[in-house]
């Protein structure tokens, strides 16, 4: 049951949010203890948002034959799956306590956030809100675990933002056609695969600038020569991606482009760490 439980809970995803937050950790000058409570806390969160939905969408996925899901093809029980998420959550949340009362505050909002995306919101118009919540809190989540805690930035919270809406508009790309054929109608749904992906493509670009200017005050002169480097590639693979979706119908290779260039804002965002805190 442990390995479909963990299949469930979309491990690359998870895997890679979890790096990220350690990386995040580290960059924000977090002592090595309080990163790896950090780790385990958004680990902890990430399992018990991937299986809460898989949980959610296991009848939805039987009728679309998603043979690659455990919980759909009845490797472990509904009810199993939600106490494992339920359990996974209180987890997040008692290890959030342990790092600060601004980091519990911060972690649970961005959870109840990602699973009210789970339970209702993927089928509306405002699929993308919870993204913006949940990935605009994401620097503060290393913030918050630092001594003394504070919030993010906001140009931080502006580029993570940013970059959860470009992952949740590219996300559903692959899947728009099994997501309309069981009622599922997101925002990306209800404007299109190519504006959602150029939407994307602007979103990241945004982001960027926002990570690029937001450390030194809008300076240009004091940009580090690694700042542009992230910057450029960013640009350069959004630019790569807007060609693609409007010279051809967008599926995996902009979803592909949209990650690549998502990895590398991410990056960016590690990159100026120091300077994360507000």
């Amino acid at each position: 049951m442990a390995r479909a439980l963990w299949a469930s809970s979309h491990p690359g995803p998870t895997l890679v949010v979890t790096a990220l937050a350690v990386a995040l950790g580290v960059a924000a000058g977090v002592d090595a203890l309080r990163v790896v409570l950090l780790g385990a806390a958004v680990l902890f969160g990430q399992l018990s948002v991937g299986i809460s939905n898989d949980a959610i969408d296991a009848a939805r996925d039987r009728s679309v034959g998603r043979s690659d899901k455990p919980i759909a093809r009845g490797d472990v029980t509904v009810r199993a799956a939600f106490v494992a998420a339920f359990v996974a959550l209180a987890g997040a949340l008692l290890l959030s306590a342990i790092l600060s009362w601004g980091m519990l505050l911060a972690h649970a909002i961005a959870l109840a956030s990602a699973w009210s995306y789970n339970l209702r919101l993927k089928s509306t118009a405002f699929s993308v809100v919870p993204f913006l919540v949940s990935f605009g809190l994401f620097p503060s989540l290393a913030t918050l675990s630092a001594v003394p805690s504070a919030l993010a930035a906001p140009w931080a919270f502006a580029a993570g933002a940013a970059l959860g809406a470009a992952v949740h508009l590219t996300n559903v790309l692959p899947d728009l056609d099994d997501d309309r054929r069981t009622g599922v109608r997101g925002l990306a749904h209800r404007i299109g695969g190519r504006p959602a992906a150029i939407i994307s493509t602007l979103a990241l670009a945004a982001g960027a600038l926002a990570v690029l200017l937001g450390p030194v005050d809008g300076a240009l002169i004091e940009v580090s020569v690694l700042s542009w480097v992230f910057f450029g590639a960013v640009i350069v693979v959004s630019v790569a991606t807007l060609y693609t979706a409007l010279s051809r119908r967008p599926g995996r290779i902009v979803f592909r482009l949209v990650m690549t260039a998502a990895l590398l804002l991410a990056a960016q965002l590690v990159a100026s760490g120091g300077a994360l805190a507000a």
